[in-house]
C-alpha cells in the first residue's frame, strides 16, 4: 500500500503530533499515518495519499503520541477528515469500480489475454483506475489499455501481482488458525526455500507446508535462525558412534525434545542427546568427514 523507504533516507516524523492506523476496504490490515492539529477519533473516515493515489480509509485504533512511534518508516500525512462529498464520491467509486471490472474482464476475454483479473479500484478523485491481475508470464496489454482508456476516461494502471500479494489482499486464516501474517503485519515477502523446512527437520509434505497462496508458508522463516543455532550443538546426521558396545549412525534429531534417533541394521533407539554425550563414543573416521562434506 505504501511506498518503501530508502535505507539511507533520514526519517523525520517530528511534524506530527500523533499517528494512527488506517484501514482500507481492499486490505484487512491497518497502515500508519501521521497528523497534527486534527480532531480525529476511532472509526473516523479520513482522506490519505497512498501509492495507489488519494484514498478514503477508516481510523482503526485510538491516536497515539508520535513519541511512541518506533518504526523506521516515514509516516505519510492524513490529508483531512473525510467530508460528506468525499464519502459520497467514495461510495460512487465503489459502484463504478464494479462496472469497470466487468468491462475489463470482458475485454480480457475478447482479446484472449492470459491474465486473471483480481480487483479494480478508483482513486478518490477518479483520476486513476487500478486493475490488479495474476499472470504466469508477461502480458502484452497495449490494446487492452487503449480500449479501457476510451471507455473509462481515466488514467489506467494494470498491476501484476503474485500469489502472495493476492493472499494478502484477500486475507484468511493460516494453518495456525490466526489471520494470515501477510494480511496483518508483513510489509515484504522474503524468499522461502524448502531448505528452511529441511533445516527445521519437518516432513517435506508440500501441501501441508503451503499457505493460502500456494507458496511455502512465511512462518518457516521465523524460527529458522534459532533452529540453525541449536543444530550446531548436535552432530551431523549420518555421524557414526559406539553406544552400548554397538555401532550406530545418527538418523534423526528432535531439537525440541532433545531426542536423537540412532540406527543400525538390527536396532533403532531414541536416546536423549545429553545421555549420548556421556555414554557414547563418536567416531571421527574419514568416511564421516566425507559424508559431512557432502551434506
Amino acid at each position: 500500500m505504501l511506498d518503501n523507504q530508502n535505507e539511507n533516507q533520514v526519517i523525520d516524523n517530528s511534524m506530527y503530533s500523533h499517528y494512527v492506523g488506517v484501514k482500507f476496504a481492499t486490505t484487512p490490515r491497518a497502515y500508519f499515518f501521521g497528523y497534527k492539529d486534527l480532531d480525529i477519533v476511532l472509526d473516523d473516515m479520513v482522506v490519505v495519499e497512498t501509492s495507489k493515489g488519494i484514498e478514503v480509509g477508516q481510523i482503526a485504533f485510538e491516536p497515539i503520541e508520535i513519541g511512541k512511534y518506533k518504526s523506521s518508516l516515514a509516516l505519510k500525512p492524513i490529508i483531512r477528515k473525510a467530508t460528506d462529498i468525499d464519502l459520497k464520491m467514495y461510495e460512487l467509486n465503489k459502484k463504478d469500480a464494479k462496472y469497470a471490472f466487468e468491462i475489463c474482464k470482458n475485454e480480457v476475454k475478447r482479446l484472449g489475454l492470459d491474465m486473471h483479473l483480481i480487483s479494480c479500484e478508483y482513486s478518490l478523485d477518479k483520476s486513476k483506475v487500478l486493475f490488479s491481475y495474476l499472470a504466469d508470464d508477461r502480458v502484452d496489454f497495449r490494446e487492452l489499455l487503449k480500449v479501457l482508456a476510451s471507455r473509462l476516461h481515466s488514467r489506467i494502471e494494470l498491476r501484476q501481482i503474485g500469489p502472495r500479494d493476492k493472499a494478502k489482499a484477500v486475507g484468511g486464516l493460516g494453518l495456525c488458525g490466526l489471520p494470515l501474517c501477510c494480511s496483518t503485519f508483513l510489509n515484504e515477502f522474503d524468499g522461502i526455500s524448502i531448505g528452511r523446512a529441511k533445516n527445521q527437520m519437518l516432513v517435506i509434505n508440500i501441501p501441508k507446508l503451503s499457505g493460502q497462496c500456494g507458496k511455502l508458508i512465511c512462518c518457516l522463516k521465523y524460527e529458522d535462525e534459532a533452529y540453525s543455532q541449536e543444530r550446531a550443538k548436535y552432530p551431523e546426521l549420518g555421524s557414526k558412534l559406539i553406544y552400548d558396545n554397538k555401532e550406530y549412525i545418527i538418523a534423526n534429531i528432535n531439537i525440541l525434545s532433545g531426542l536423537v534417533r540412532i540406527d543400525n541394521p538390527e536396532d533403532i533407539k531414541f536416546v536423549p542427546y545429553e545421555d549420548l554425550k556421556k555414554s557414547a563414543r563418536f567416531l571421527k573416521s574419514r568416511d564421516n568427514r566425507e559424508n559431512n562434506e557432502k551434506k
